[in-house]
């Protein structure tokens, strides 16, 4: 992970708006945020330094976050100065979750994980030029701190009425679970961040997501109560389905940015699989096409909804984004092969069986029948249905009609795999090792 996906990424903002401001509030980038007329004045002038911080609270940073690594790299084409900070301290706490108390994770752990997020964080920011980017851990300052220097320094300029009422706070306080000293205590940690950075390097601005709304409030009042100075945060909107339900969600497992947790065949039928009615938001969040590209693809979705043209277009500029332009050359041609519109053959053996991990799958030894095989895979219910759908002409085996039910499976795609097919669209592949 440790390539940089930089020069993936669009050379400058769109130049057809006046302010980088005016690009992020069209792109829907703005849910909530401090004074917006001060904002727009501040990123329109000289260069400011900015931060966002990721908790290493898992080994992998996921789409989610790609929100606020892309709003990064935004601004700081924008000319302004980014920080990157991994949370080595607040990991090690967690912030609140709305409904029970995370489960803390051991120090070992968390400091390999922001060994991780940090290789993750560099990829998508430049470190050179006036406006290079540093990577932080709040570690550094917040270890050598003592319990009493914290409650004197910090806690004093925390009022307890006021931090009862922030969301994630409330929420808990409501709820059985209870919150504990531990996670209240998450957003004092997240405003001295702020303010020590405020410190260093005069940052003057953070972004989150809005459901951290009180955390980045957090550090505005401190500073503002310790140093006497107006600094900003920007709440970016939690992304959600036209549906409701929550976004970066497949099957109840975090779409990842670690092609180890998450692919790049599965990330690229993430976006393909994108409804109508998301995908132009999706285009202006988390691609850098222009306003006139995406506006186009906004009367293609309008006119001709069945070409898919904005899913594409989104699916492979994301993956490119997050995997490389290879990568998501390699996922597109799966995708293509797979449902009919390219040649299986032609990909490459690794590319194939991670495409087909993704579909339901079994492994079958060469010289299984395909009856047998659409019943290991589950595309049937039985022996007598596979019969069936052959006999009907509704099977196929590496996109060859079946027509003979005591036809067998030979592994004849790249790397030893067969991909089997009941319909226009319901896939399977198969793992086949040597006859038993």
């Amino acid at each position: 992970m440790s390539e940089t996906v930089v020069s993936a990424l669009a050379p400058a903002n769109d130049p057809t708006f006046e302010n980088v401001w005016d690009e992020i509030v069209w792109r829907g980038l703005v849910h909530v945020s401090t004074d917006q007329e001060a904002l727009r004045a501040l990123l329109s002038g000289d260069p400011i330094t900015y931060y966002c911080g990721f908790d290493p609270t898992a080994p992998s940073l996921h789409l989610g976050n790609l929100v606020q690594l892309l709003l990064l790299r935004r601004l700081q084409l924008a000319g302004h100065k980014p920080l990157g900070l991994v949370g080595g301290s607040t990991g090690l706490v967690g912030d609140p979750r709305p409904t029970a108390e995370r489960t803390l994770n051991t120090k070992e752990t968390v400091g390999e994980w922001v060994a991780i997020l940090r290789g993750q964080v560099e990829r998508y920011l430049s470190f050179e030029g006036d406006n290079a980017a540093r990577i932080v851990n709040n570690l550094d300052w917040t270890a050598p701190m003592s319990a009493i220097d914290f409650l004197r320094e910090i806690g004093k300029h925390y009022r307890v009425g006021t931090m009862l009422k922030k969301d994630a706070v409330s929420a808990r306080l409501n709820s059985e679970a209870g919150i504990s000293y531990t996670e209240f205590s998450y957003q004092i940690l997240q405003g001295m961040d702020f303010l020590e950075l405020h410190r260093q390097y005069d940052c003057v601005l953070q972004t989150g997501g809005s459901d951290q709304w009180g955390n980045l409030t957090s550090g505005t009042d401190l500073i503002h109560r310790v140093e006497g100075r107006s600094v900003h945060a920007i709440g970016t909107p939690l992304i959600t389905n036209s549906d409701g339900t929550k976004f970066g969600k497949s099957e109840g497992n975090a779409i990842w940015l670690d092609p180890e947790m998450c692919s790049p065949y599965r990330m690229y039928q993430f976006w393909l699989n994108t409804d109508d009615a998301d995908v132009i938001s999706r285009l202006k969040i988390f691609t850098f096409l222009t306003r006139a590209e995406i506006d186009e693809y906004e009367r293609l979705v309008a006119d001709e909804p069945f070409r898919r043209a904005a899913q594409k277009r989104l699916a492979l500029e994301v993956t490119t984004t997050v995997h490389g332009a290879d990568a998501a050359a390699s996922a597109r041609a799966a995708s293509e092969a797979l449902f009919g519109q390219g040649d299986l053959t032609s990909l490459d053996a690794q590319t194939l069986r991670t495409a087909l991990e993704e579909l339901p799958n079994a492994a079958v030894p060469a010289g299984a029948t395909v009856v047998q095989a659409l019943v290991d895979t589950g595309l049937v219910a039985s022996l007598g249905e596979a019969r069936r759908a052959i006999g009907q002409g509704g099977v196929s085996l590496d996109g060859a009609r079946v027509d003979d039910e005591a036809a067998v499976v030979h592994g004849g795609l790249p790397g030893g795999v067969s991909v089997l097919r009941r319909g226009k669209k319901t896939l399977a592949g198969l793992f086949v090792t040597s006859a038993a």
